[in-house]
């Protein structure tokens, strides 16, 4: 039976919102919908006006035999700052500061809400990067890495500190911390990861980044290449041994009397200086 077009339309908008960043032929539509490819692509221009007006993502139709219809999340401008803005709200309490200068985060990053905007928000700096993984490491920065993952339709893999019987043959690396400066190992599964990979790499909180860095080298492991580096908080430190990321908010505590002052990281400037005029013309 023939779909009328409001339905097509909703089923046509959860099909391309589940699989992002995926080509979907016409013809894939015209046959579930019983519909005449002219019909679908009447509604693709709907559906693409539509994303861009309402900042969901970047609807591209590619024309010829092979082509179809692509969705790439990506979150404006202004809804990134309104967002950033929540999350420093959020996080701006004093109970939050830990010993060591760390911050409590479990219960942001327990929040779907939360989530699907902060994997919404570091995806949008990758619009046109290739992306073949996420990694992060055990266990703080696993639902980040979920929800990027997510945004970007690819895998995501864990490094843990241990090995694991169930994890099989592993790579390993040595590395040093950022502050103080105590060797630790990394490890991941030889399966998790393709030789030849480009990986992201994420993590809830960053200090000196000396973990990144560790993960950084075990791409190179891999004979991977290192895309970027995104963290949902920074903490201020002196030194920091990593120079290319991208945070969504800073975090500044005073061990002493447990003040903490949290205000927007570098994210404005690392996603939206490339982009910004793309995807406004969109």
């Amino acid at each position: 039976m023939k779909t009328r077009r409001s339905d097509r339309l909703v089923d046509m908008t959860r099909y391309l919102l589940e699989r992002p960043r995926t080509l979907v032929s016409l013809t894939h539509f015209a046959e579930e919908y019983e519909s005449a490819k002219s019909s679908i692509s009447e509604d693709l221009t709907i559906l693409k006006r539509t994303f861009r007006e309402r900042g969901i993502g970047l609807l591209e139709t590619i024309p010829g035999a092979a082509g179809g219809a692509r969705f790439t999340p990506y979150m404006t401008k202004a809804d990134a700052k309104e967002f950033v803005d929540s999350l420093v709200n959020a996080i701006d309490d004093e109970t939050r500061v830990l010993p060591g200068g760390y911050v409590y985060l479990s219960d942001i990053l327990g929040q779907p809400w939360f989530l699907q905007r902060i994997g919404r928000l570091i995806a949008t700096q990758y619009l046109r990067e290739p992306i073949d993984a996420v990694m992060t490491a055990a266990t703080k920065g696993v639902p980040v890495a979920q929800a990027v993952a997510e945004q970007l339709n690819v895998p995501f893999v864990i490094v843990r500190n241990d090995t694991k019987v169930t994890e099989g043959p592993t790579m390993s690396v040595n590395y040093v911390t950022g502050q103080s400066q105590r060797l630790e190992k990394l490890e991941l599964s030889r399966r998790s990861l393709p030789m030849g990979s480009r990986v992201l790499i994420v993590d809830d909180f960053m200090k000196a980044g000396g973990t990144i860095r560790g993960m950084a080298s075990l791409v190179k492991e891999f004979e991977g290449q290192v895309v970027g580096a995104a963290v949902v908080a920074e903490g201020r430190v002196e030194h920091r041994v990593i120079d290319e990321y991208t945070s969504l908010i800073h975090v500044d505590t005073n061990k002493d009397d447990g003040i903490i002052n949290v205000t927007s990281g570098n994210y404005a400037d690392e996603i939206y200086a490339k982009f910004e005029e793309e995807l406004e013309s969109k």
